[in-house]
């Protein structure tokens, strides 16, 4: 006689969400420094590394950059589009890497920049803000300029799963300023529409919002309200001319709140790591000594 077979069991319930990307972020910040290094591996920095410009080389100074920095600073911020130009080799680099920089303890920060609508904004926030994904990161960038409301599947997504999303609104590049200082019929920049929108979005959420905006350290006076809740990612510094010394001035009273992002300032001390976790100790005490 055969042997019935065993009862299924019964389906899991919704699984709760994990900790706010917001929340998590903030600790990050208050124990290790608000320090975000970008990890950026374009062809001119491994050369400069002596790596070729190929998968191999892609993934030594890749796996360099994890060993080195995921155990002290805040947030790592992988470049998606370096290793996307190596094909499915290149994104296999990149899964490896987001998941040792998370099992060190930095937060991810995939920067992809994505921007589309429905269906399509649905599986890019599936690929990076589900954690049954293989790209799972701690947060992504976006660009709302197919209208906030097309990033609604992204923040739906990450609200449910813990994540966080970052919206571009003052971007460091000298051509930003034609479309985000384009005003609205009410008289607003576009930037601060989006602003607005983020602050809409993080209302009543401790000790920090999961929906940031990317505002630039470059831009002298960011002469818009930037109280949006929720961190504002900076770039802009090192490389792009920006110093810590500038944060103040841009972002005043929403300093405290600023996720510095430095790529190229770091990374060019490479290829050793004990000079790589020496410019990132420099760069967090600059950065302490203006931010406190």
């Amino acid at each position: 006689m055969s042997t019935p077979p065993a009862p299924t069991p019964p389906a899991a319930g919704p699984v709760p969400p994990a900790e706010p990307f917001g929340a998590r972020l903030r600790r990050a910040m208050d124990t290790r420094g608000p320090l975000c290094v970008g990890i950026d591996p374009h062809a001119a920095l491994l050369g400069s590394w002596g790596l070729a410009d190929d998968v191999a080389g892609l993934e030594r100074f890749t796996r360099t950059v994890v060993d080195a920095l995921a155990d002290r600073v805040a947030v790592l911020k992988p470049q998606s589009a370096f290793f996307e130009r190596f094909g499915s080799r290149g994104v296999a680099v990149l899964e490896r890497a987001v998941a040792d920089a998370r099992a060190a303890g930095a937060l991810v920060l995939m920067d992809a920049k994505r921007g589309d609508i429905g269906s399509t904004m649905g599986a890019y926030a599936a690929a990076y803000l589900d954690p049954a994904g293989p790209l799972f990161s701690d947060a992504v960038t976006v660009s709302p300029y197919l209208g906030f409301g097309s990033l609604r599947p992204a923040l739906d997504a990450a609200r449910a799963c813990g994540s966080g999303v970052f919206v571009l609104a003052l971007t460091s590049n000298p051509e930003g300023p034609e479309v985000q200082r384009a005003t609205v019929p009410d008289g607003r920049t576009l930037a601060q529409v989006v602003l607005d929108h983020l602050a809409r979005e993080n209302a009543g959420q401790e000790p920090l919002g999961s929906f940031g905006a990317v505002v630039g350290a470059t831009l002298g006076e960011a002469d818009a309200d930037l109280a949006i809740g929720g961190p504002l990612l900076a770039p802009g510094l090192g490389a792009q001319g920006a110093s810590a010394a500038d944060l103040p001035r841009v972002f005043g009273a929403a300093v405290r709140d600023v996720v510095p992002s430095v790529s190229r300032g770091i990374l060019r001390h490479g290829p050793g790591p004990r000079a790589l976790r020496e410019a990132a100790h420099v760069q967090a005490q600059e950065l302490a000594a203006v931010l406190g």
